[in-house]
Formats: C-alpha cells, structure tokens, sequence
C-alpha cells in the first residue's frame, strides 16, 4: 500500500520548481512523461527494498508485514505512478506527456481537476474491500472493482459529454461569427456533472458560455468577444520578463489587457480557461511597463482617468 501511494505522488516531485522560481516551467513536464516511468518507479522499488532491509537489521519490521516481492513492487509502483499522469491529462490543466522530446501539451477536458464522484467512488470501494476483509468475506476486493469500474465509465462519459459540448459550441459560435472558429474548449466544472464551461476562439479574439446538459442541451453564449491582444507590442516587451514569459509557455488559452496609463503601460496576462473574460482570473499576473520601454505607437493616449485629465489640460 506504502509503495502504491508514493507512485501515485512520485510525478509531483515538479513542485519543486517553486524552490527555484520554476513552477509553471517545469509543471507537469519531465516527470510526468517517458524519462520519469523509466526512473523513477525503479528508484522508489530501491528505496522500499533498502527500507525493509534496514527494519529487518534494527528489529523494528513490523511482524505482521509480509516479506517483500520485488516483482509485485515493481508492479505496484508503475501502477501508481501511471495513475497521476492519466488522471492529470484527464483534467484541463494537461500534462507534457511526451517531455523531454516535445514540449506539446495534451489535454483531457474530461474531469475537473478534484472530481468529487470520482474520488467517492473509488474511496467507497476501498472502504468496503477493506470492511468485507476484515470481517473474512470470501470475495473482498469485489467492492473495489465495483467502484473501480463506476468510476471508469463516469469518466468515459464525461469524456463524452465534453466532446458533445464542443461539438455545439463550435456549431453555435460558427452560426454567430464570421470569423473562423479555430479553437473550441469545453471545461468541467466542480460537483456539477451536467454542466460545462466552454470558450472558442478565434484568431484575434476568445467567447465565452455555458452548456447545460439537463433538462435537455441548453448553451448560452454571452455577447461579444475578448481580445486576445497577443499581437500587441506591449506584450512583446512584458513577455522579455521571465514570469511573463514562463506563463505564456504554460497557457493554453493566453490573453492580454493592456491598460495604458500616464505612469506607463499596465500589461495583464490570464488564461481563458481560468478567467470568464477580461476579469483577471486566480492566475493573472500583471506588469507595468515604464512608458519608455513601450514604442509610442503601441503606447498611445492613457486610458481611465489620467486619459480625462490629459485631455482637460490641452483644452485648457
């Protein structure tokens, strides 16, 4: 059980980018794809096989643990470390599947990133495999498998439902615009099974809806586009910043606000999937550009308040 659950968290050792200043740099890549299945499951089998024997040579191993079959922990530890990367490709935060020989990354768009059915009933079906076990049925495991085979067609039919959503909102939004629809995303949204958020875009700019699968397929598209200024040369210089720079390589669905002030030029960067338009999502980052640093043409006249009082002044 010890080496299942170290697998399934082993991918995650990425977090350590956070020591460096390299999170969204190094987020689900190299240990998430070939390199790390063929390194690190072998490395936590040595560990468990080194730890065991230390117990046994201190006379702490516990007696009731059964000896240790290096075949099964091999077996164990690919199981768990497998899982992560299926689950993270499963959500829309994706994963670098194929890292170190492609940067490209793949999205499942199938599972909010905590799917709370999922998890009940994969718990539910441990919990009662463990039950069944310690009361001697014949058959306990069979509760796990139940749950196991619940939660596998709950996630092939949300797979479904979000290939549905996309297919609806791509015709919608090719109804409703004139340009061509390039992208379309359909998000899951937390405990709500039924629901999705979705988001086209188009080669300058992003709309944003909502689909509802019950009663019946209900989507409603709001007005209007946000644009992704990601032509803008504001965006190019904010972009030389490495913050800047390392969240455009992790976005999906990248977009730009350019707020043009007299103190410079105020550059926010979010991400579609996590921003229902150009509010600033949990991801945002933003960077104020010194007025010298952003050719005049891009610069323009302020906007907001200090455009006001500009334009008081030369009429004074």
């Amino acid at each position: 059980m010890a080496t299942l659950i170290i697998a399934a968290n082993l991918p995650d050792v990425d977090a350590f980018g956070l020591l460096f200043g390299e999170n969204l740099a190094w987020r689900r890549g190299w240990t998430h794809g070939p390199v790390a299945m063929l390194v690190l499951p072998p490395l936590l089998v040595g560990a468990m096989v080194l730890f065991d024997r230390w117990q046994t040579r201190r006379g702490t191993r516990p007696a009731g643990r059964l000896p240790l079959h290096v075949g099964w922990l091999f077996a164990l530890a690919y199981i768990g470390w497998a899982s992560h990367p299926l689950l993270d490709f499963m959500n829309s935060y994706g994963i670098r599947l194929l890292m170190p020989f492609s940067e490209r990354w793949f999205y499942g768009d199938t599972l909010f990133i905590i799917d709370v059915w999922l998890w009940i009933a994969l718990g539910l079906g441990v919990w009662l495999s463990r039950r069944c076990w310690r009361r001697g049925s014949p058959h306990p495991g069979r509760p796990a498998l139940v749950g196991l085979c619940v939660a596998a067609s709950y996630a092939t039919a949300m797979g479904l439902g979000s290939i549905a959503a996309e297919r609806l909102t791509r015709e919608a939004a090719e109804a409703r615009e004139t340009d061509p629809i390039e992208t379309v995303v359909a998000t899951p949204v937390p405990i709500n099974p039924f629901r999705r958020d979705v988001i086209f875009g188009t080669d300058e700019a992003y709309g944003f809806g909502v689909l509802r699968f019950t009663p019946k397929p209900q989507l409603e598209l709001e007005p209007g586009l946000t644009p992704t200024n990601l032509d803008d040369p504001a965006l190019a210089e904010a972009a030389r910043e490495k913050e800047i720079a390392d969240f455009l390589y992790w976005s999906r669905l990248p977009f730009a606000t350019i707020e043009r002030r007299a103190d410079g030029t105020y550059v926010t960067i979010d991400d579609a999937r996590y921003s229902n338009g150009p509010a600033a999502g949990r991801f945002a980052r933003t960077l104020r550009l010194p007025p010298a640093l952003v050719p005049d043409e891009a610069q323009g006249a302020p906007d907001g308040p200090e455009a006001d009082d500009q334009h008081e002044a030369q009429r004074d």
